[in-house]
């Protein structure tokens, strides 16, 4: 299979190389190169800011209703091509098909709720202290933008970030992970057959210590959207220090599953594993650690491991369960994590290998693993997984379990799953934390809100108060005597 060499899409041109360094793009199942692509020169990262700014004003002025007919001829095009993104998307990430074509629909689903608001951004009138005078607070665009994305929804994170960004009446230069440019280039095709003015958005590639860096720091940019690992984003906190310019930042989490002793097991077990193996793991608000009452922890534990048992691991093309990890330095450290925690007194329940066979002898594969005697300082609950490994953790109910969860910086989920009403409501206001699943297994709505406390990130994305992210406040006193 020759790759196929994608380009960069800079005001509304495919740009081929200027760097001459390329990225070859692996397929986790296999190891194989299907794709590379040539990264971005500063001086080509310079030309898209600059193509940013120059149709920002152009495309602000447009109203709301006019930019969602953009929006909504892109998800148009995105409709008609969604098993041909799903396919991608499997080659490029690993996702299974399902959840592959899960990803196109909330792609699709983020950028037409944006689409849909542009009749709903709301300013304000208030009561001025003299007469003949008008006190008004208007909401306006950024500017130009900048999206970071993370290699685990090369798409949907796109569609999450474009959408409000665009509505708002701000422009947006991507630039993708490294590791998965591929669908952000098919995106930007998409884009242009839309017929999007040059400029609003432009795509880079490159590294985070060199594209990604200018970017940040460049005092074109207004406001930065990332999400990625706390490591990065205090990088770009710093980054953007200087300028001052906006940010929203959705960072690394641990996720918590509490069960507590009242708990509907069965319930809890379906829950557990769904939300620790989807996407093979690779979820920012997955299930990366079970907190389990030490009165029901060994009927949990024995459910727990013949549930994870049934999960069906191969072909992400093909009817199964879950797919490979997208590198080999996230499998390795994974491997590592797991090593280090049965050196530490962890019993391997199951898993912590590479699956046996031939189809498993290349690509990045790991079996689905639980770890039971995990002790709270043990490696695989200080360190973030974000991979199909699960620790089970015993606890002695609600308060230990709080206090564990609440002295942790990666704040960005929890999972609770109790009978007690009282407990349900004390922890949602004891609980530290940006989103907590109350007896439910993981999920995300259009509507909701997803932002991390603590070091898990600032601002958030999604809903109206997503769309609020992009969006500065203006202040007119008016005096018309």
């Amino acid at each position: 299979m020759v790759p196929k060499v994608y380009k960069c899409y800079i005001n509304g041109e495919w740009i081929e190389k200027s760097s001459g360094e390329k990225i070859d793009v692996e397929n986790p199942a296999n190891g194989e190169v299907f794709a590379s692509i040539y990264t971005s020169s500063i001086e080509e990262t310079q030309h898209a800011l600059e193509s940013a700014d120059k149709a920002q004003f152009s495309w602000q002025m447009l109203p709301p209703v006019e930019r969602a007919k953009y929006l909504y001829a892109i998800t148009a095009r995105l409709k008609q091509e969604k098993e041909h993104f799903a396919k991608l998307l499997v080659m490029e990430q690993g996702k299974t098909l399902v959840e592959a074509r899960y990803e196109v629909d909330d792609t699709i689903k983020y950028i037409e709720y944006s689409a849909e608001a542009g009749r709903r951004i709301q300013s304000a009138i208030f009561p001025s202290d003299l007469p003949n005078e008008q006190l008004s607070i208007h909401k306006v665009p950024f500017g130009v933008t900048v999206g970071l994305m993370a290699f685990n929804y090369p798409l949907a994170l796109i569609g999450r970030k474009i959408g409000p960004a665009l509505i708002a009446g701000n422009t947006m230069v991507i630039k993708p992970s490294e590791l998965t440019p591929v669908t952000a280039s098919e995106f930007c095709r998409i884009i242009h057959e839309a017929g999007l003015p040059k400029g609003v958005i432009s795509m880079v590639v490159g590294y985070g210590h060199d594209v990604g860096s200018y970017l940040v720091s460049n005092p074109i940019t207004k406001l930065i959207s990332m999400t990625g690992s706390t490591r990065a984003g205090q990088a770009i906190y710093k980054g953007a220090s200087e300028n001052v310019a906006g940010l929203v930042l959705e960072l690394g989490g641990k996720a918590p599953f509490i069960v507590l002793d009242d708990a509907d097991i069965d319930k809890a077990v379906e829950a557990a594993a769904i939300s620790r193996y989807a996407n093979c793991g690779q979820v920012c608000i997955c299930n990366e650690m079970v907190f389990v009452d030490s009165k029901i922890a060994v009927e949990f534990t024995e459910k727990l491991t013949n549930r994870v048992k049934q999960i069906r691991v191969g072909n992400p093309m093909t009817d199964v369960d879950m797919g490979p990890s997208l590198s080999p330095k996230g499998l390795e450290r994974i491997d590592a994590i797991v090593k280090e925690n049965i050196a530490q007194g962890a019993e391997l329940i199951i898993g912590g290998k590479r699956p046996e066979g031939t189809e498993f002898e290349k690509g990045n594969w790991y079996e689905p693993t639980i770890l039971g005697n995990v002790k709270p300082d043990h490696a695989s609950v200080q360190q973030e997984m974000f991979g199909p490994v699960l620790p089970i953790v015993k606890i002695n109910g609600y308060e230990e379990a709080k206090e564990l969860l609440n002295k942790r910086d990666d704040s960005l989920s929890a999972y609770l799953y109790t009978n007690n009403h009282k407990l349900i409501m004390r922890s949602i206001q004891e609980f530290q934390i940006g989103t907590i699943f109350i007896n439910k297994q993981i999920v995300g709505y259009i509507q909701g809100f997803h932002s991390g406390h603590k070091k898990s990130g600032i601002g958030g994305e999604d809903g109206i108060y997503g769309i609020e992210q992009y969006l500065q406040k203006r202040t007119i006193y008016m005096n018309y005597e």
